[in-house]
């Protein structure tokens, strides 16, 4: 890390193919053979008709028809008489849990939006190798993990998911080759990852030592403040010191979000890449055991300096007032512990030991009050103030999962699938309105079920879709719409960015980023 004065450890953990086991080696073959062959025969399947003359002059945003729908698997139900229909299996006192199979299936069948994940991650209305050749992996209803799935289509993703009805997938990276031909080649050093987004995981359980709201899996919107200021420092640093356009954060359907930095020049990066910007971001260090876990180069960086500016009131209201992180007399000794000046402790710690329960707010006034007092005579008020920057970066500044970072081919969890703990759905997060955004509010799968059994028809909303040639799809119907539009934006503005021929020109002479 360049703003760190200790080095980086040298531990890395292990590849993500070495630690995660898939099911007994038999089945793990068995399985891996049928779904094979299902794909072999699937790719005689013509995959879209569509004349490349006819892209060049559509407009993007007419590439998006929402015709996620088939005979077998139709993705709006018909209209039904409910005074003459059964009751609805999610009627009544109990709840279906989140992971249920056939509450997934009317999830994926009515509600995913399909097509714009095509769309994104294929970076182009005709299918290529950045969709064909991307992995897939499953975690299905027995925990197994079903890795090195591709597809040729959204559409035949949508089947396999729908026929397999995962708890979740993951995404992947790019391969030199289909993923499921990689048994086949004869040299196994040629199948080997090209490209993916550079993510970001942030979590709030690595924030359990200083938030006292929540710990563990639960959270509240107090807490979730620490989110949304890693968000605001991350995604500014992104931006402006690496150039990075296309960055969507998406929300992880309990304790945390993911950054998928979509810009060609991010896919396109090797690990050694994608480490220095990890370590370029990297500033708390150690766990929760370790002393002080900001050891900074002076003057500061300027990516430090601008995240102090953002992080400033954040500190006051969100974790001094909010969290009052000082209010046991351990938790202020570890304050005591990060100041420079033995004497100026030891004042802090009588006044504060005469005055059980005295507030964050006012024991952080304190340090400047008696510094001012003369409580200590050779005190540094370079240190003293240069410490203090420390203290609110450890209690304020981003604590990512470096990991998820560093490899080009780590998984990480899909947008949009269904978390199956809460039922929430990992929608992306519209940064333009990042204090608005609540995790708690966030529609669950059951509400989205309930949502469109009530939904009725505003006046000549359907009238004027009809109009429009469209039908209204499910997902229009419900709370999950403002997000699928989001996403729909962000895609429409990636694709057009690929477009672009200075974008092409990249592709094809694989120019990357400077370092």
């Amino acid at each position: 890390m360049p703003h760190s004065i200790s080095p980086e450890a040298g531990s890395q953990t292990p590849v993500a193919e070495e630690t995660i086991a898939d099911a007994p080696a038999p089945n793990v073959e068995n399985e891996e053979a049928d779904n094979d062959v299902a794909m072999a025969e699937s790719n005689t399947i013509p995959i879209i008709k569509t004349e490349e003359k006819e892209n060049k002059d559509a407009k993007l945003e007419d590439l998006f028809d929402d015709v996620d729908s088939d005979e077998e698997f139709p993705s709006s139900r018909p209209g039904i008489d409910k005074s003459s229909a059964p009751a609805s299996p999610f009627d009544g006192p109990v709840a279906m849990k989140a992971s249920d199979p056939e509450l997934l299936r009317l999830f994926y069948q009515r509600f995913f939006p399909w097509r714009y994940l095509f769309q994104w991650l294929n970076h182009s209305p005709t299918p290529n190798n950045d969709f064909v050749h991307r992995e897939f992996a499953f975690t299905l209803q027995n925990d197994m993990y079903l890795r090195y799935q591709a597809y040729s289509s959204s559409d035949l993703l949508r089947k396999d998911v729908l026929r397999q009805l995962p708890t979740r997938f993951e995404i992947g990276p790019v391969y030199t080759t289909n993923p499921r031909d990689r048994k086949t080649l004869r040299n196994s050093t040629a199948f080997k990852p090209l490209a993916k987004e550079l993510c970001f995981d942030i979590d709030l359980t690595d924030y359990d030592e200083i938030r006292t709201c929540c710990d563990g899996a639960n959270i509240c919107n107090r807490c979730w403040q620490f989110i949304t200021m890693a968000i605001k420092v991350v995604d500014v640093a992104l931006r402006e010191d690496f150039g990075f356009k296309h960055i969507m954060w998406v929300y992880s359907g309990r304790r945390g979000a993911h950054a998928w930095v979509c810009d060609k020049k991010a896919r396109t990066m090797d690990d050694q890449k994608r480490r220095a910007i990890a370590g370029y971001l990297e500033v708390i260090r150690g766990g929760a055991q370790s002393g002080k876990k900001v050891n900074l180069w002076r003057p500061l960086h300027p990516h430090i300096s601008r995240s102090l500016e953002i992080l400033a009131p954040h500190f006051q209201t969100d974790v001094l007032e909010a969290q009052d992180p000082w209010a046991s007399a351990e938790r202020a000794e570890h304050l005591l512990s990060l100041l420079p000046d033995k004497n100026l402790n030891e004042g802090l710690r009588r006044k504060w030991d005469a005055a059980p329960g005295r507030a964050s707010m006012s024991k952080w006034a304190d340090i400047d009050a008696l510094a001012k007092s003369g409580a200590s005579k050779n005190l540094d008020a370079r240190a003293l103030l240069e410490a203090k920057q420390d203290v609110v970066l450890e209690y304020t500044y981003p604590r990512l999962d470096i990991e998820v970072s560093k490899k080009l081919n780590h998984l990480l969890k899909s947008p949009f699938v269904v978390h199956p703990g809460t039922g929430r759905v990992c929608v992306p997060i519209d940064t333009r309105k990042l204090e608005e955004f609540d995790p708690l509010g966030v529609p669950t799968v059951q509400e989205l079920l309930s949502q469109i059994d009530e939904w009725k028809p505003e006046d000549g909303a359907e009238e004027e879709a009809g109009k429009a040639g469209k039908t209204l799809m499910d997902w229009e119907k419900t709370e999950l719409r403002p997000y699928v539009e989001y996403f729909r934006s962000f895609v429409l503005a990636l694709m057009k960015d690929e477009r672009d021929p200075k974008v092409k020109r990249e592709r094809e002479d694989g120019e990357g980023m400077e370092f």
